[in-house]
């Protein structure tokens, strides 16, 4: 065993130390940004806040109110083919770049995601998504998913160190998840005790992701408005909430 001495900082480890502007006002302030990929080379322009693909927040009710603010949802992996044409059909059409197909990595969940993007074309994100992303299976799907699907935006996690970043990024990912245990309803740190606190993990993984061109989610953590605002400063390119939208 060997003990990491280094300091590692949470969210409520640190404050912004306010500096002068030339802004009058908050509302000012533009919240929009806009990416290219490094893999599918797709542009995504929104606003780069993603409600989280956990059964209560990943649904399609809340993609249509975070479509209509310009923010992400990450819809969970139990709606069926037929479902998701149904609604994009409906109250979801016109919705698809604000929404990623959530899935795990069976290969009954790489098949199924196969299916509702050949019904649902319009949509260009997929989010692979594992509690703890250090396996050599993990690295493998996420090869698999970017050979099946060159022209989409794929998201892998989650993971907290710099060079499982890089690796899920050479492996295919454009955008990486970091976060292990830090979530409110995470039970990753009691039951297994593997972890790492947040705010340290986002500003290591954002270095190594923007060293190759790719990006982060910062993916848990999260309790107010302001830890939003530290995990941008960190570094992340994204932000994902699921107990702040939860209620």
């Amino acid at each position: 065993m060997r003990i990491d001495n280094d300091i590692k900082l949470d969210f409520k480890d640190v404050l912004f130390r306010p500096k002068r502007s030339t802004l009058a006002s908050r509302s000012q302030v533009s919240v929009e940004r806009t990416y290219v990929t490094k893999h599918s080379k797709a542009t995504w322009t929104g606003v780069p806040v993603m409600a989280a693909n956990m059964d209560t927040t990943g649904n399609f009710e809340t993609a249509e109110v975070m479509a209509s603010l310009k923010c992400l949802a990450a819809v969970q992996k139990h709606y069926s083919v037929e479902q998701w044409k149904e609604w994009l059909a409906g109250k979801g059409k016109g919705l698809e770049q604000y929404v990623a197909v959530s899935t795990g990595i069976s290969e009954a969940d790489v098949e199924k995601t196969g299916k509702i993007l050949e019904a649902c074309p319009g949509i260009k994100m997929i989010c692979i998504d594992v509690a703890n992303g250090y396996s050599e299976n993990f690295v493998n799907v996420v090869r698999k998913f970017r050979a099946l699907h060159p022209n989409h935006i794929i998201i892998a996690g989650n993971v907290v160190t710099g060079e499982m970043t890089e690796e899920l990024i050479i492996s295919g990912a454009d955008i990486v998840k970091v976060g292990i245990g830090p979530g409110s309803v995470c039970t990753t740190r009691k039951q297994t005790g593997v972890g790492y606190p947040q705010l340290s993990a986002v500003i290591e993984c954002a270095d190594a992701a923007h060293g190759l061109g790719g990006m982060i989610i910062s993916d848990g953590g999260c309790t107010c408005p302001g830890d939003v605002s530290k995990a941008f400063g960190a570094g992340a390119d994204f932000v994902m909430l699921g107990g702040m939208l939860a209620g």
